[in-house]
């Protein structure tokens, strides 16, 4: 396993092109021409909706999500529908599993882990939810979680509500759960929450502290598109086609995990 996870803070990125060099990113892993990365990006109103979405998810039809604003993607990640937007930290990493015993479970566990130690840095006491994934605080749920994986590289990641207007979930069932609450992180500090940046920093130590790296590289995004290349013109090419740009090619190792 590799010693280094690069991070990168993408800033506002659409989710089709986030998408894209993740795609590019899981090729480049894959062939062994760049490392384990882990992208932070703050996406515009959007819903996604994974390949176990169910119709009755979405409280509104995604013509009026358009009216509103809202985009709407189907997803190759496992699960039901999100909604990401402004003040949320969405984190996606693209690491190797291979290196890891290509344990999902175990991958997915240390994720939820390393939220709930950051948010614990913050004064905010969070817990798993027995059979589902992610993360919750006094029964509301404050971070999602949905994983695929091709060719044993891992892309999709998590979202932690931050700071959004949590308003945007009322447009849907979250991870299609029916009476859900959702929360963040202001809603329970208010003024002491993190700013963005702190809450990138303290995300991206916590995670690579629980999947084991010994050290942090923070690169600029113009970095990770070139990590990307030449997968990434393919991608790119491919999202302006397919809004998530998934590659829908035949593989035994493309699998997703269920968010929640």
């Amino acid at each position: 396993m590799p010693d280094t996870l690069t991070v990168c803070a993408l800033g506002r990125t659409s989710y089709a092109e986030a998408t894209a060099l993740q795609s590019a990113l899981v090729e480049a892993r894959a062939a062994g021409t760049t490392g384990d990365w882990l992208l932070f990006v703050e996406h515009p109103p959007v819903v996604t909706a994974g390949r176990g979405a169910h119709a009755d998810s979405l409280r509104v039809p995604p013509e009026q999500l358009a009216r509103l604003g809202v985009e709407f993607h189907e997803s190759s990640r496992g699960g039901d529908v999100t909604w990401h937007g402004p003040g949320q930290l969405v984190g996606y990493p693209i690491c190797d599993l291979s290196a890891r015993g290509r344990d999902l479970h175990q991958f997915l566990r240390a994720l939820e882990q390393a939220l709930i130690d950051a948010l614990g840095g913050w004064g905010i006491s969070a817990t798993r939810a027995e059979g589902l994934t992610g993360v919750w605080v006094e029964g509301g749920k404050i971070a999602s979680i949905g994983i695929a994986v091709r060719r044993w590289v891992s892309y999709h990641g998590f979202a932690l509500n931050v700071a959004p207007d949590l308003a945007g979930f009322d447009l849907i069932h979250p991870c299609g759960l029916r009476g859900v609450r959702m929360t963040s992180v202001q809603a329970r500090l208010g003024d002491a929450a993190p700013d963005p940046d702190r809450a990138r920093a303290d995300v991206a130590e916590t995670v690579g502290r629980r999947l084991g790296y010994r050290a942090l590289s923070w690169a600029p995004p113009e970095a990770a598109w070139r990590a990307a290349q030449p997968a990434c013109s393919e991608a790119r090419a491919a999202a302006s086609k397919a809004a998530d740009g998934y590659d829908a090619r035949p593989d035994d190792s493309n699998r997703g995990s269920h968010p929640c």
